[in-house]
């Protein structure tokens, strides 16, 4: 479908010749709400607020590092014949989720092992806060007009995306042409994840279950909507990169999921609260008794 409409700027403020773009903005947003949910969890569930802090500031930068790293490994003939600079550009797009899971996974497992705190129970806390912060992140690709899907046709404009407001439309109107808002479609998914998940341990699940719930139910939805946008990373030949890297998320994380159940240490995800808290009352009933 052929439509006419201006690109909103990409750039949110410039501070003499330093620009400060959206991307960045919006991205540092979903990381910073995500820190502030995380630390409230943490402190409902009697860990220090300081673990996680701790934990976050080794976890971004690593984390956006293997994000870039990932992304320029798949795309590296876009790069090859380019000004190395090219290849620190985050501000111009181009960073690869699972990249940042692959990283943010990796700097936990040595986080905990190195703090000896549980890492089920630090993924359990952080996995909401990391849905929540890729559906906030997506809005970064709007602003960059990229993660979109194919060309609109008419009849699947008047369908429903007419009621999409002007804003999201006009900015998938590049070069003359109507594009799938993709991220769009991923974002809702990962709030209704998000939703899923804050759901899932109000009724005290085995440790280690929201966090693999996140997995499979992300991998999921991303798995399908992959499948419709125009600029993946492919692996060999038309396979996808992150469909196959969804699948094999989706895979691991059930076989771990019922390992955890039939042979894993039956832990609840806030068996240490109650616990902390049932040592408190104790000693509380043993000062009336004196």
């Amino acid at each position: 479908m052929s439509c006419q409409a201006p690109a909103l700027d990409r750039v949110f403020l410039e501070i003499g010749p330093l620009p400060i773009y959206w991307y960045g903005v919006i991205i540092a947003t979903g990381a910073f709400l995500g820190l502030y949910l995380a630390t409230k969890e943490s402190d409902r569930l009697g860990m220090k607020k300081d673990l996680i802090v701790d934990f976050v500031v080794f976890a971004i930068p690593i984390a956006i590092l293997f994000a870039r790293i990932y992304y320029v490994i798949f795309e590296w003939e876009n790069y090859a014949d380019g000004p190395w600079t090219d290849i620190f550009a985050i501000w111009e797009g181009g960073i690869a989720i699972h990249g940042a899971v692959i990283g943010g996974v990796l700097t936990a497992i040595v986080f905990t092992r190195i703090k000896k705190i549980s890492f089920w129970q630090l993924a359990d806390i952080i996995a909401p806060s990391l849905i929540l912060g890729q559906a906030i992140g997506r809005w970064g690709n709007f602003m960059n007009q990229e993660a979109h899907g194919g060309a609109i046709s008419e009849e699947t404009y008047n369908s429903f995306h007419q009621y999409l407001p002007d804003f999201i439309m006009n900015q998938m109107c590049i070069e003359g042409v109507m594009y799938h808002p993709t991220f769009l479609y991923e974002s809702i998914w990962n709030l209704l994840v998000f939703a899923f998940l804050l759901i899932l341990r109000r009724y005290n699940p085995l440790r280690g279950d929201v966090f693999l719930s996140y997995v499979i139910a992300y991998s999921v939805g991303r798995y399908f909507i992959e499948g419709m946008r125009t600029d993946s990373l492919y692996a060999v030949g038309d396979l996808r990169q992150a469909q196959l890297i969804s699948v094999i998320g989706i895979v691991t994380a059930i076989i771990i999921l019922v390992y955890r159940h039939v042979k894993g240490p039956k832990i609840r995800y806030a068996e240490e609260k109650v616990s902390a808290k049932k040592k408190i009352d104790n000693k509380e009933k043993n000062k009336k008794k004196k």
